[in-house]
């Protein structure tokens, strides 16, 4: 049985149609470069932070150009599927379906939100780690499409979702970032 939609469309991990859409135009869907990609990331860490009254994410520029957004929220909502497989919201390669079609909310870049899905689609991979009360994994994307399954990976008492992204290219150099290679920047994360 399929999980009802909340945010995502349960019944499907990928939605390469949407996905093609985003590359395509990334000026369309990325109009703040990379910057933008990070307050996707961080708008949905600050949704996640609302079940705490309130949170941390911390961003981190890499050496090889990649950013990671980790935040202490509750973590992507994962649920058992009928054979008892682990699920989890498609927030990575499907559409938000409260912003992408009719845009209604502004990130602070001053740009209409869209969703996880557009820093996913204009990022060479993404590794999606998770950690919530009945479990914690790891997947790797690559163009927004999974390559490996849900991984599991040892629970370390903490939740929270990390999203660690190598933007493609186009949307490069990194300046536009107020940050260093090797700095961490720490975020209050929470919903206006």
């Amino acid at each position: 049985m399929t999980p009802p939609e909340t945010t995502h469309d349960w019944s499907r991990t990928v939605d390469v149609d949407h996905l093609e859409l985003i590359r395509r135009t990334p000026e369309a869907f990325a109009p703040g470069g990379i910057t933008h990609l990070v307050l996707e990331v961080l708008a949905y860490a600050a949704e996640e932070a609302d079940s705490r009254e309130g949170g941390m994410a911390v961003v981190t520029l890499h050496s090889d150009g990649s950013i990671s957004v980790a935040d202490d929220g509750r973590g992507t909502d994962t649920r058992l599927d009928a054979d008892g497989r682990p699920t989890r919201k498609p927030v990575i390669a499907t559409k938000d379906l409260r912003f992408f079609d009719e845009p209604s909310a502004v990130l602070p870049d001053g740009h209409l939100r869209r969703g996880m899905s557009v820093a996913a689609a204009l990022s060479e991979w993404v590794t999606h780690t998770n950690r919530r009360g009945n479990g914690s994994w790891t997947q790797r994307y690559e163009h927004a499409i999974p390559v490996t399954d849900l991984t599991p990976i040892a629970d370390d008492g903490t939740t929270g979702t990390t999203v660690h992204f190598l933007p493609i290219p186009q949307l490069q150099p990194l300046s536009d970032l107020p940050m260093k290679i090797g700095e961490h920047l720490s975020v209050a994360v929470r919903r206006p």
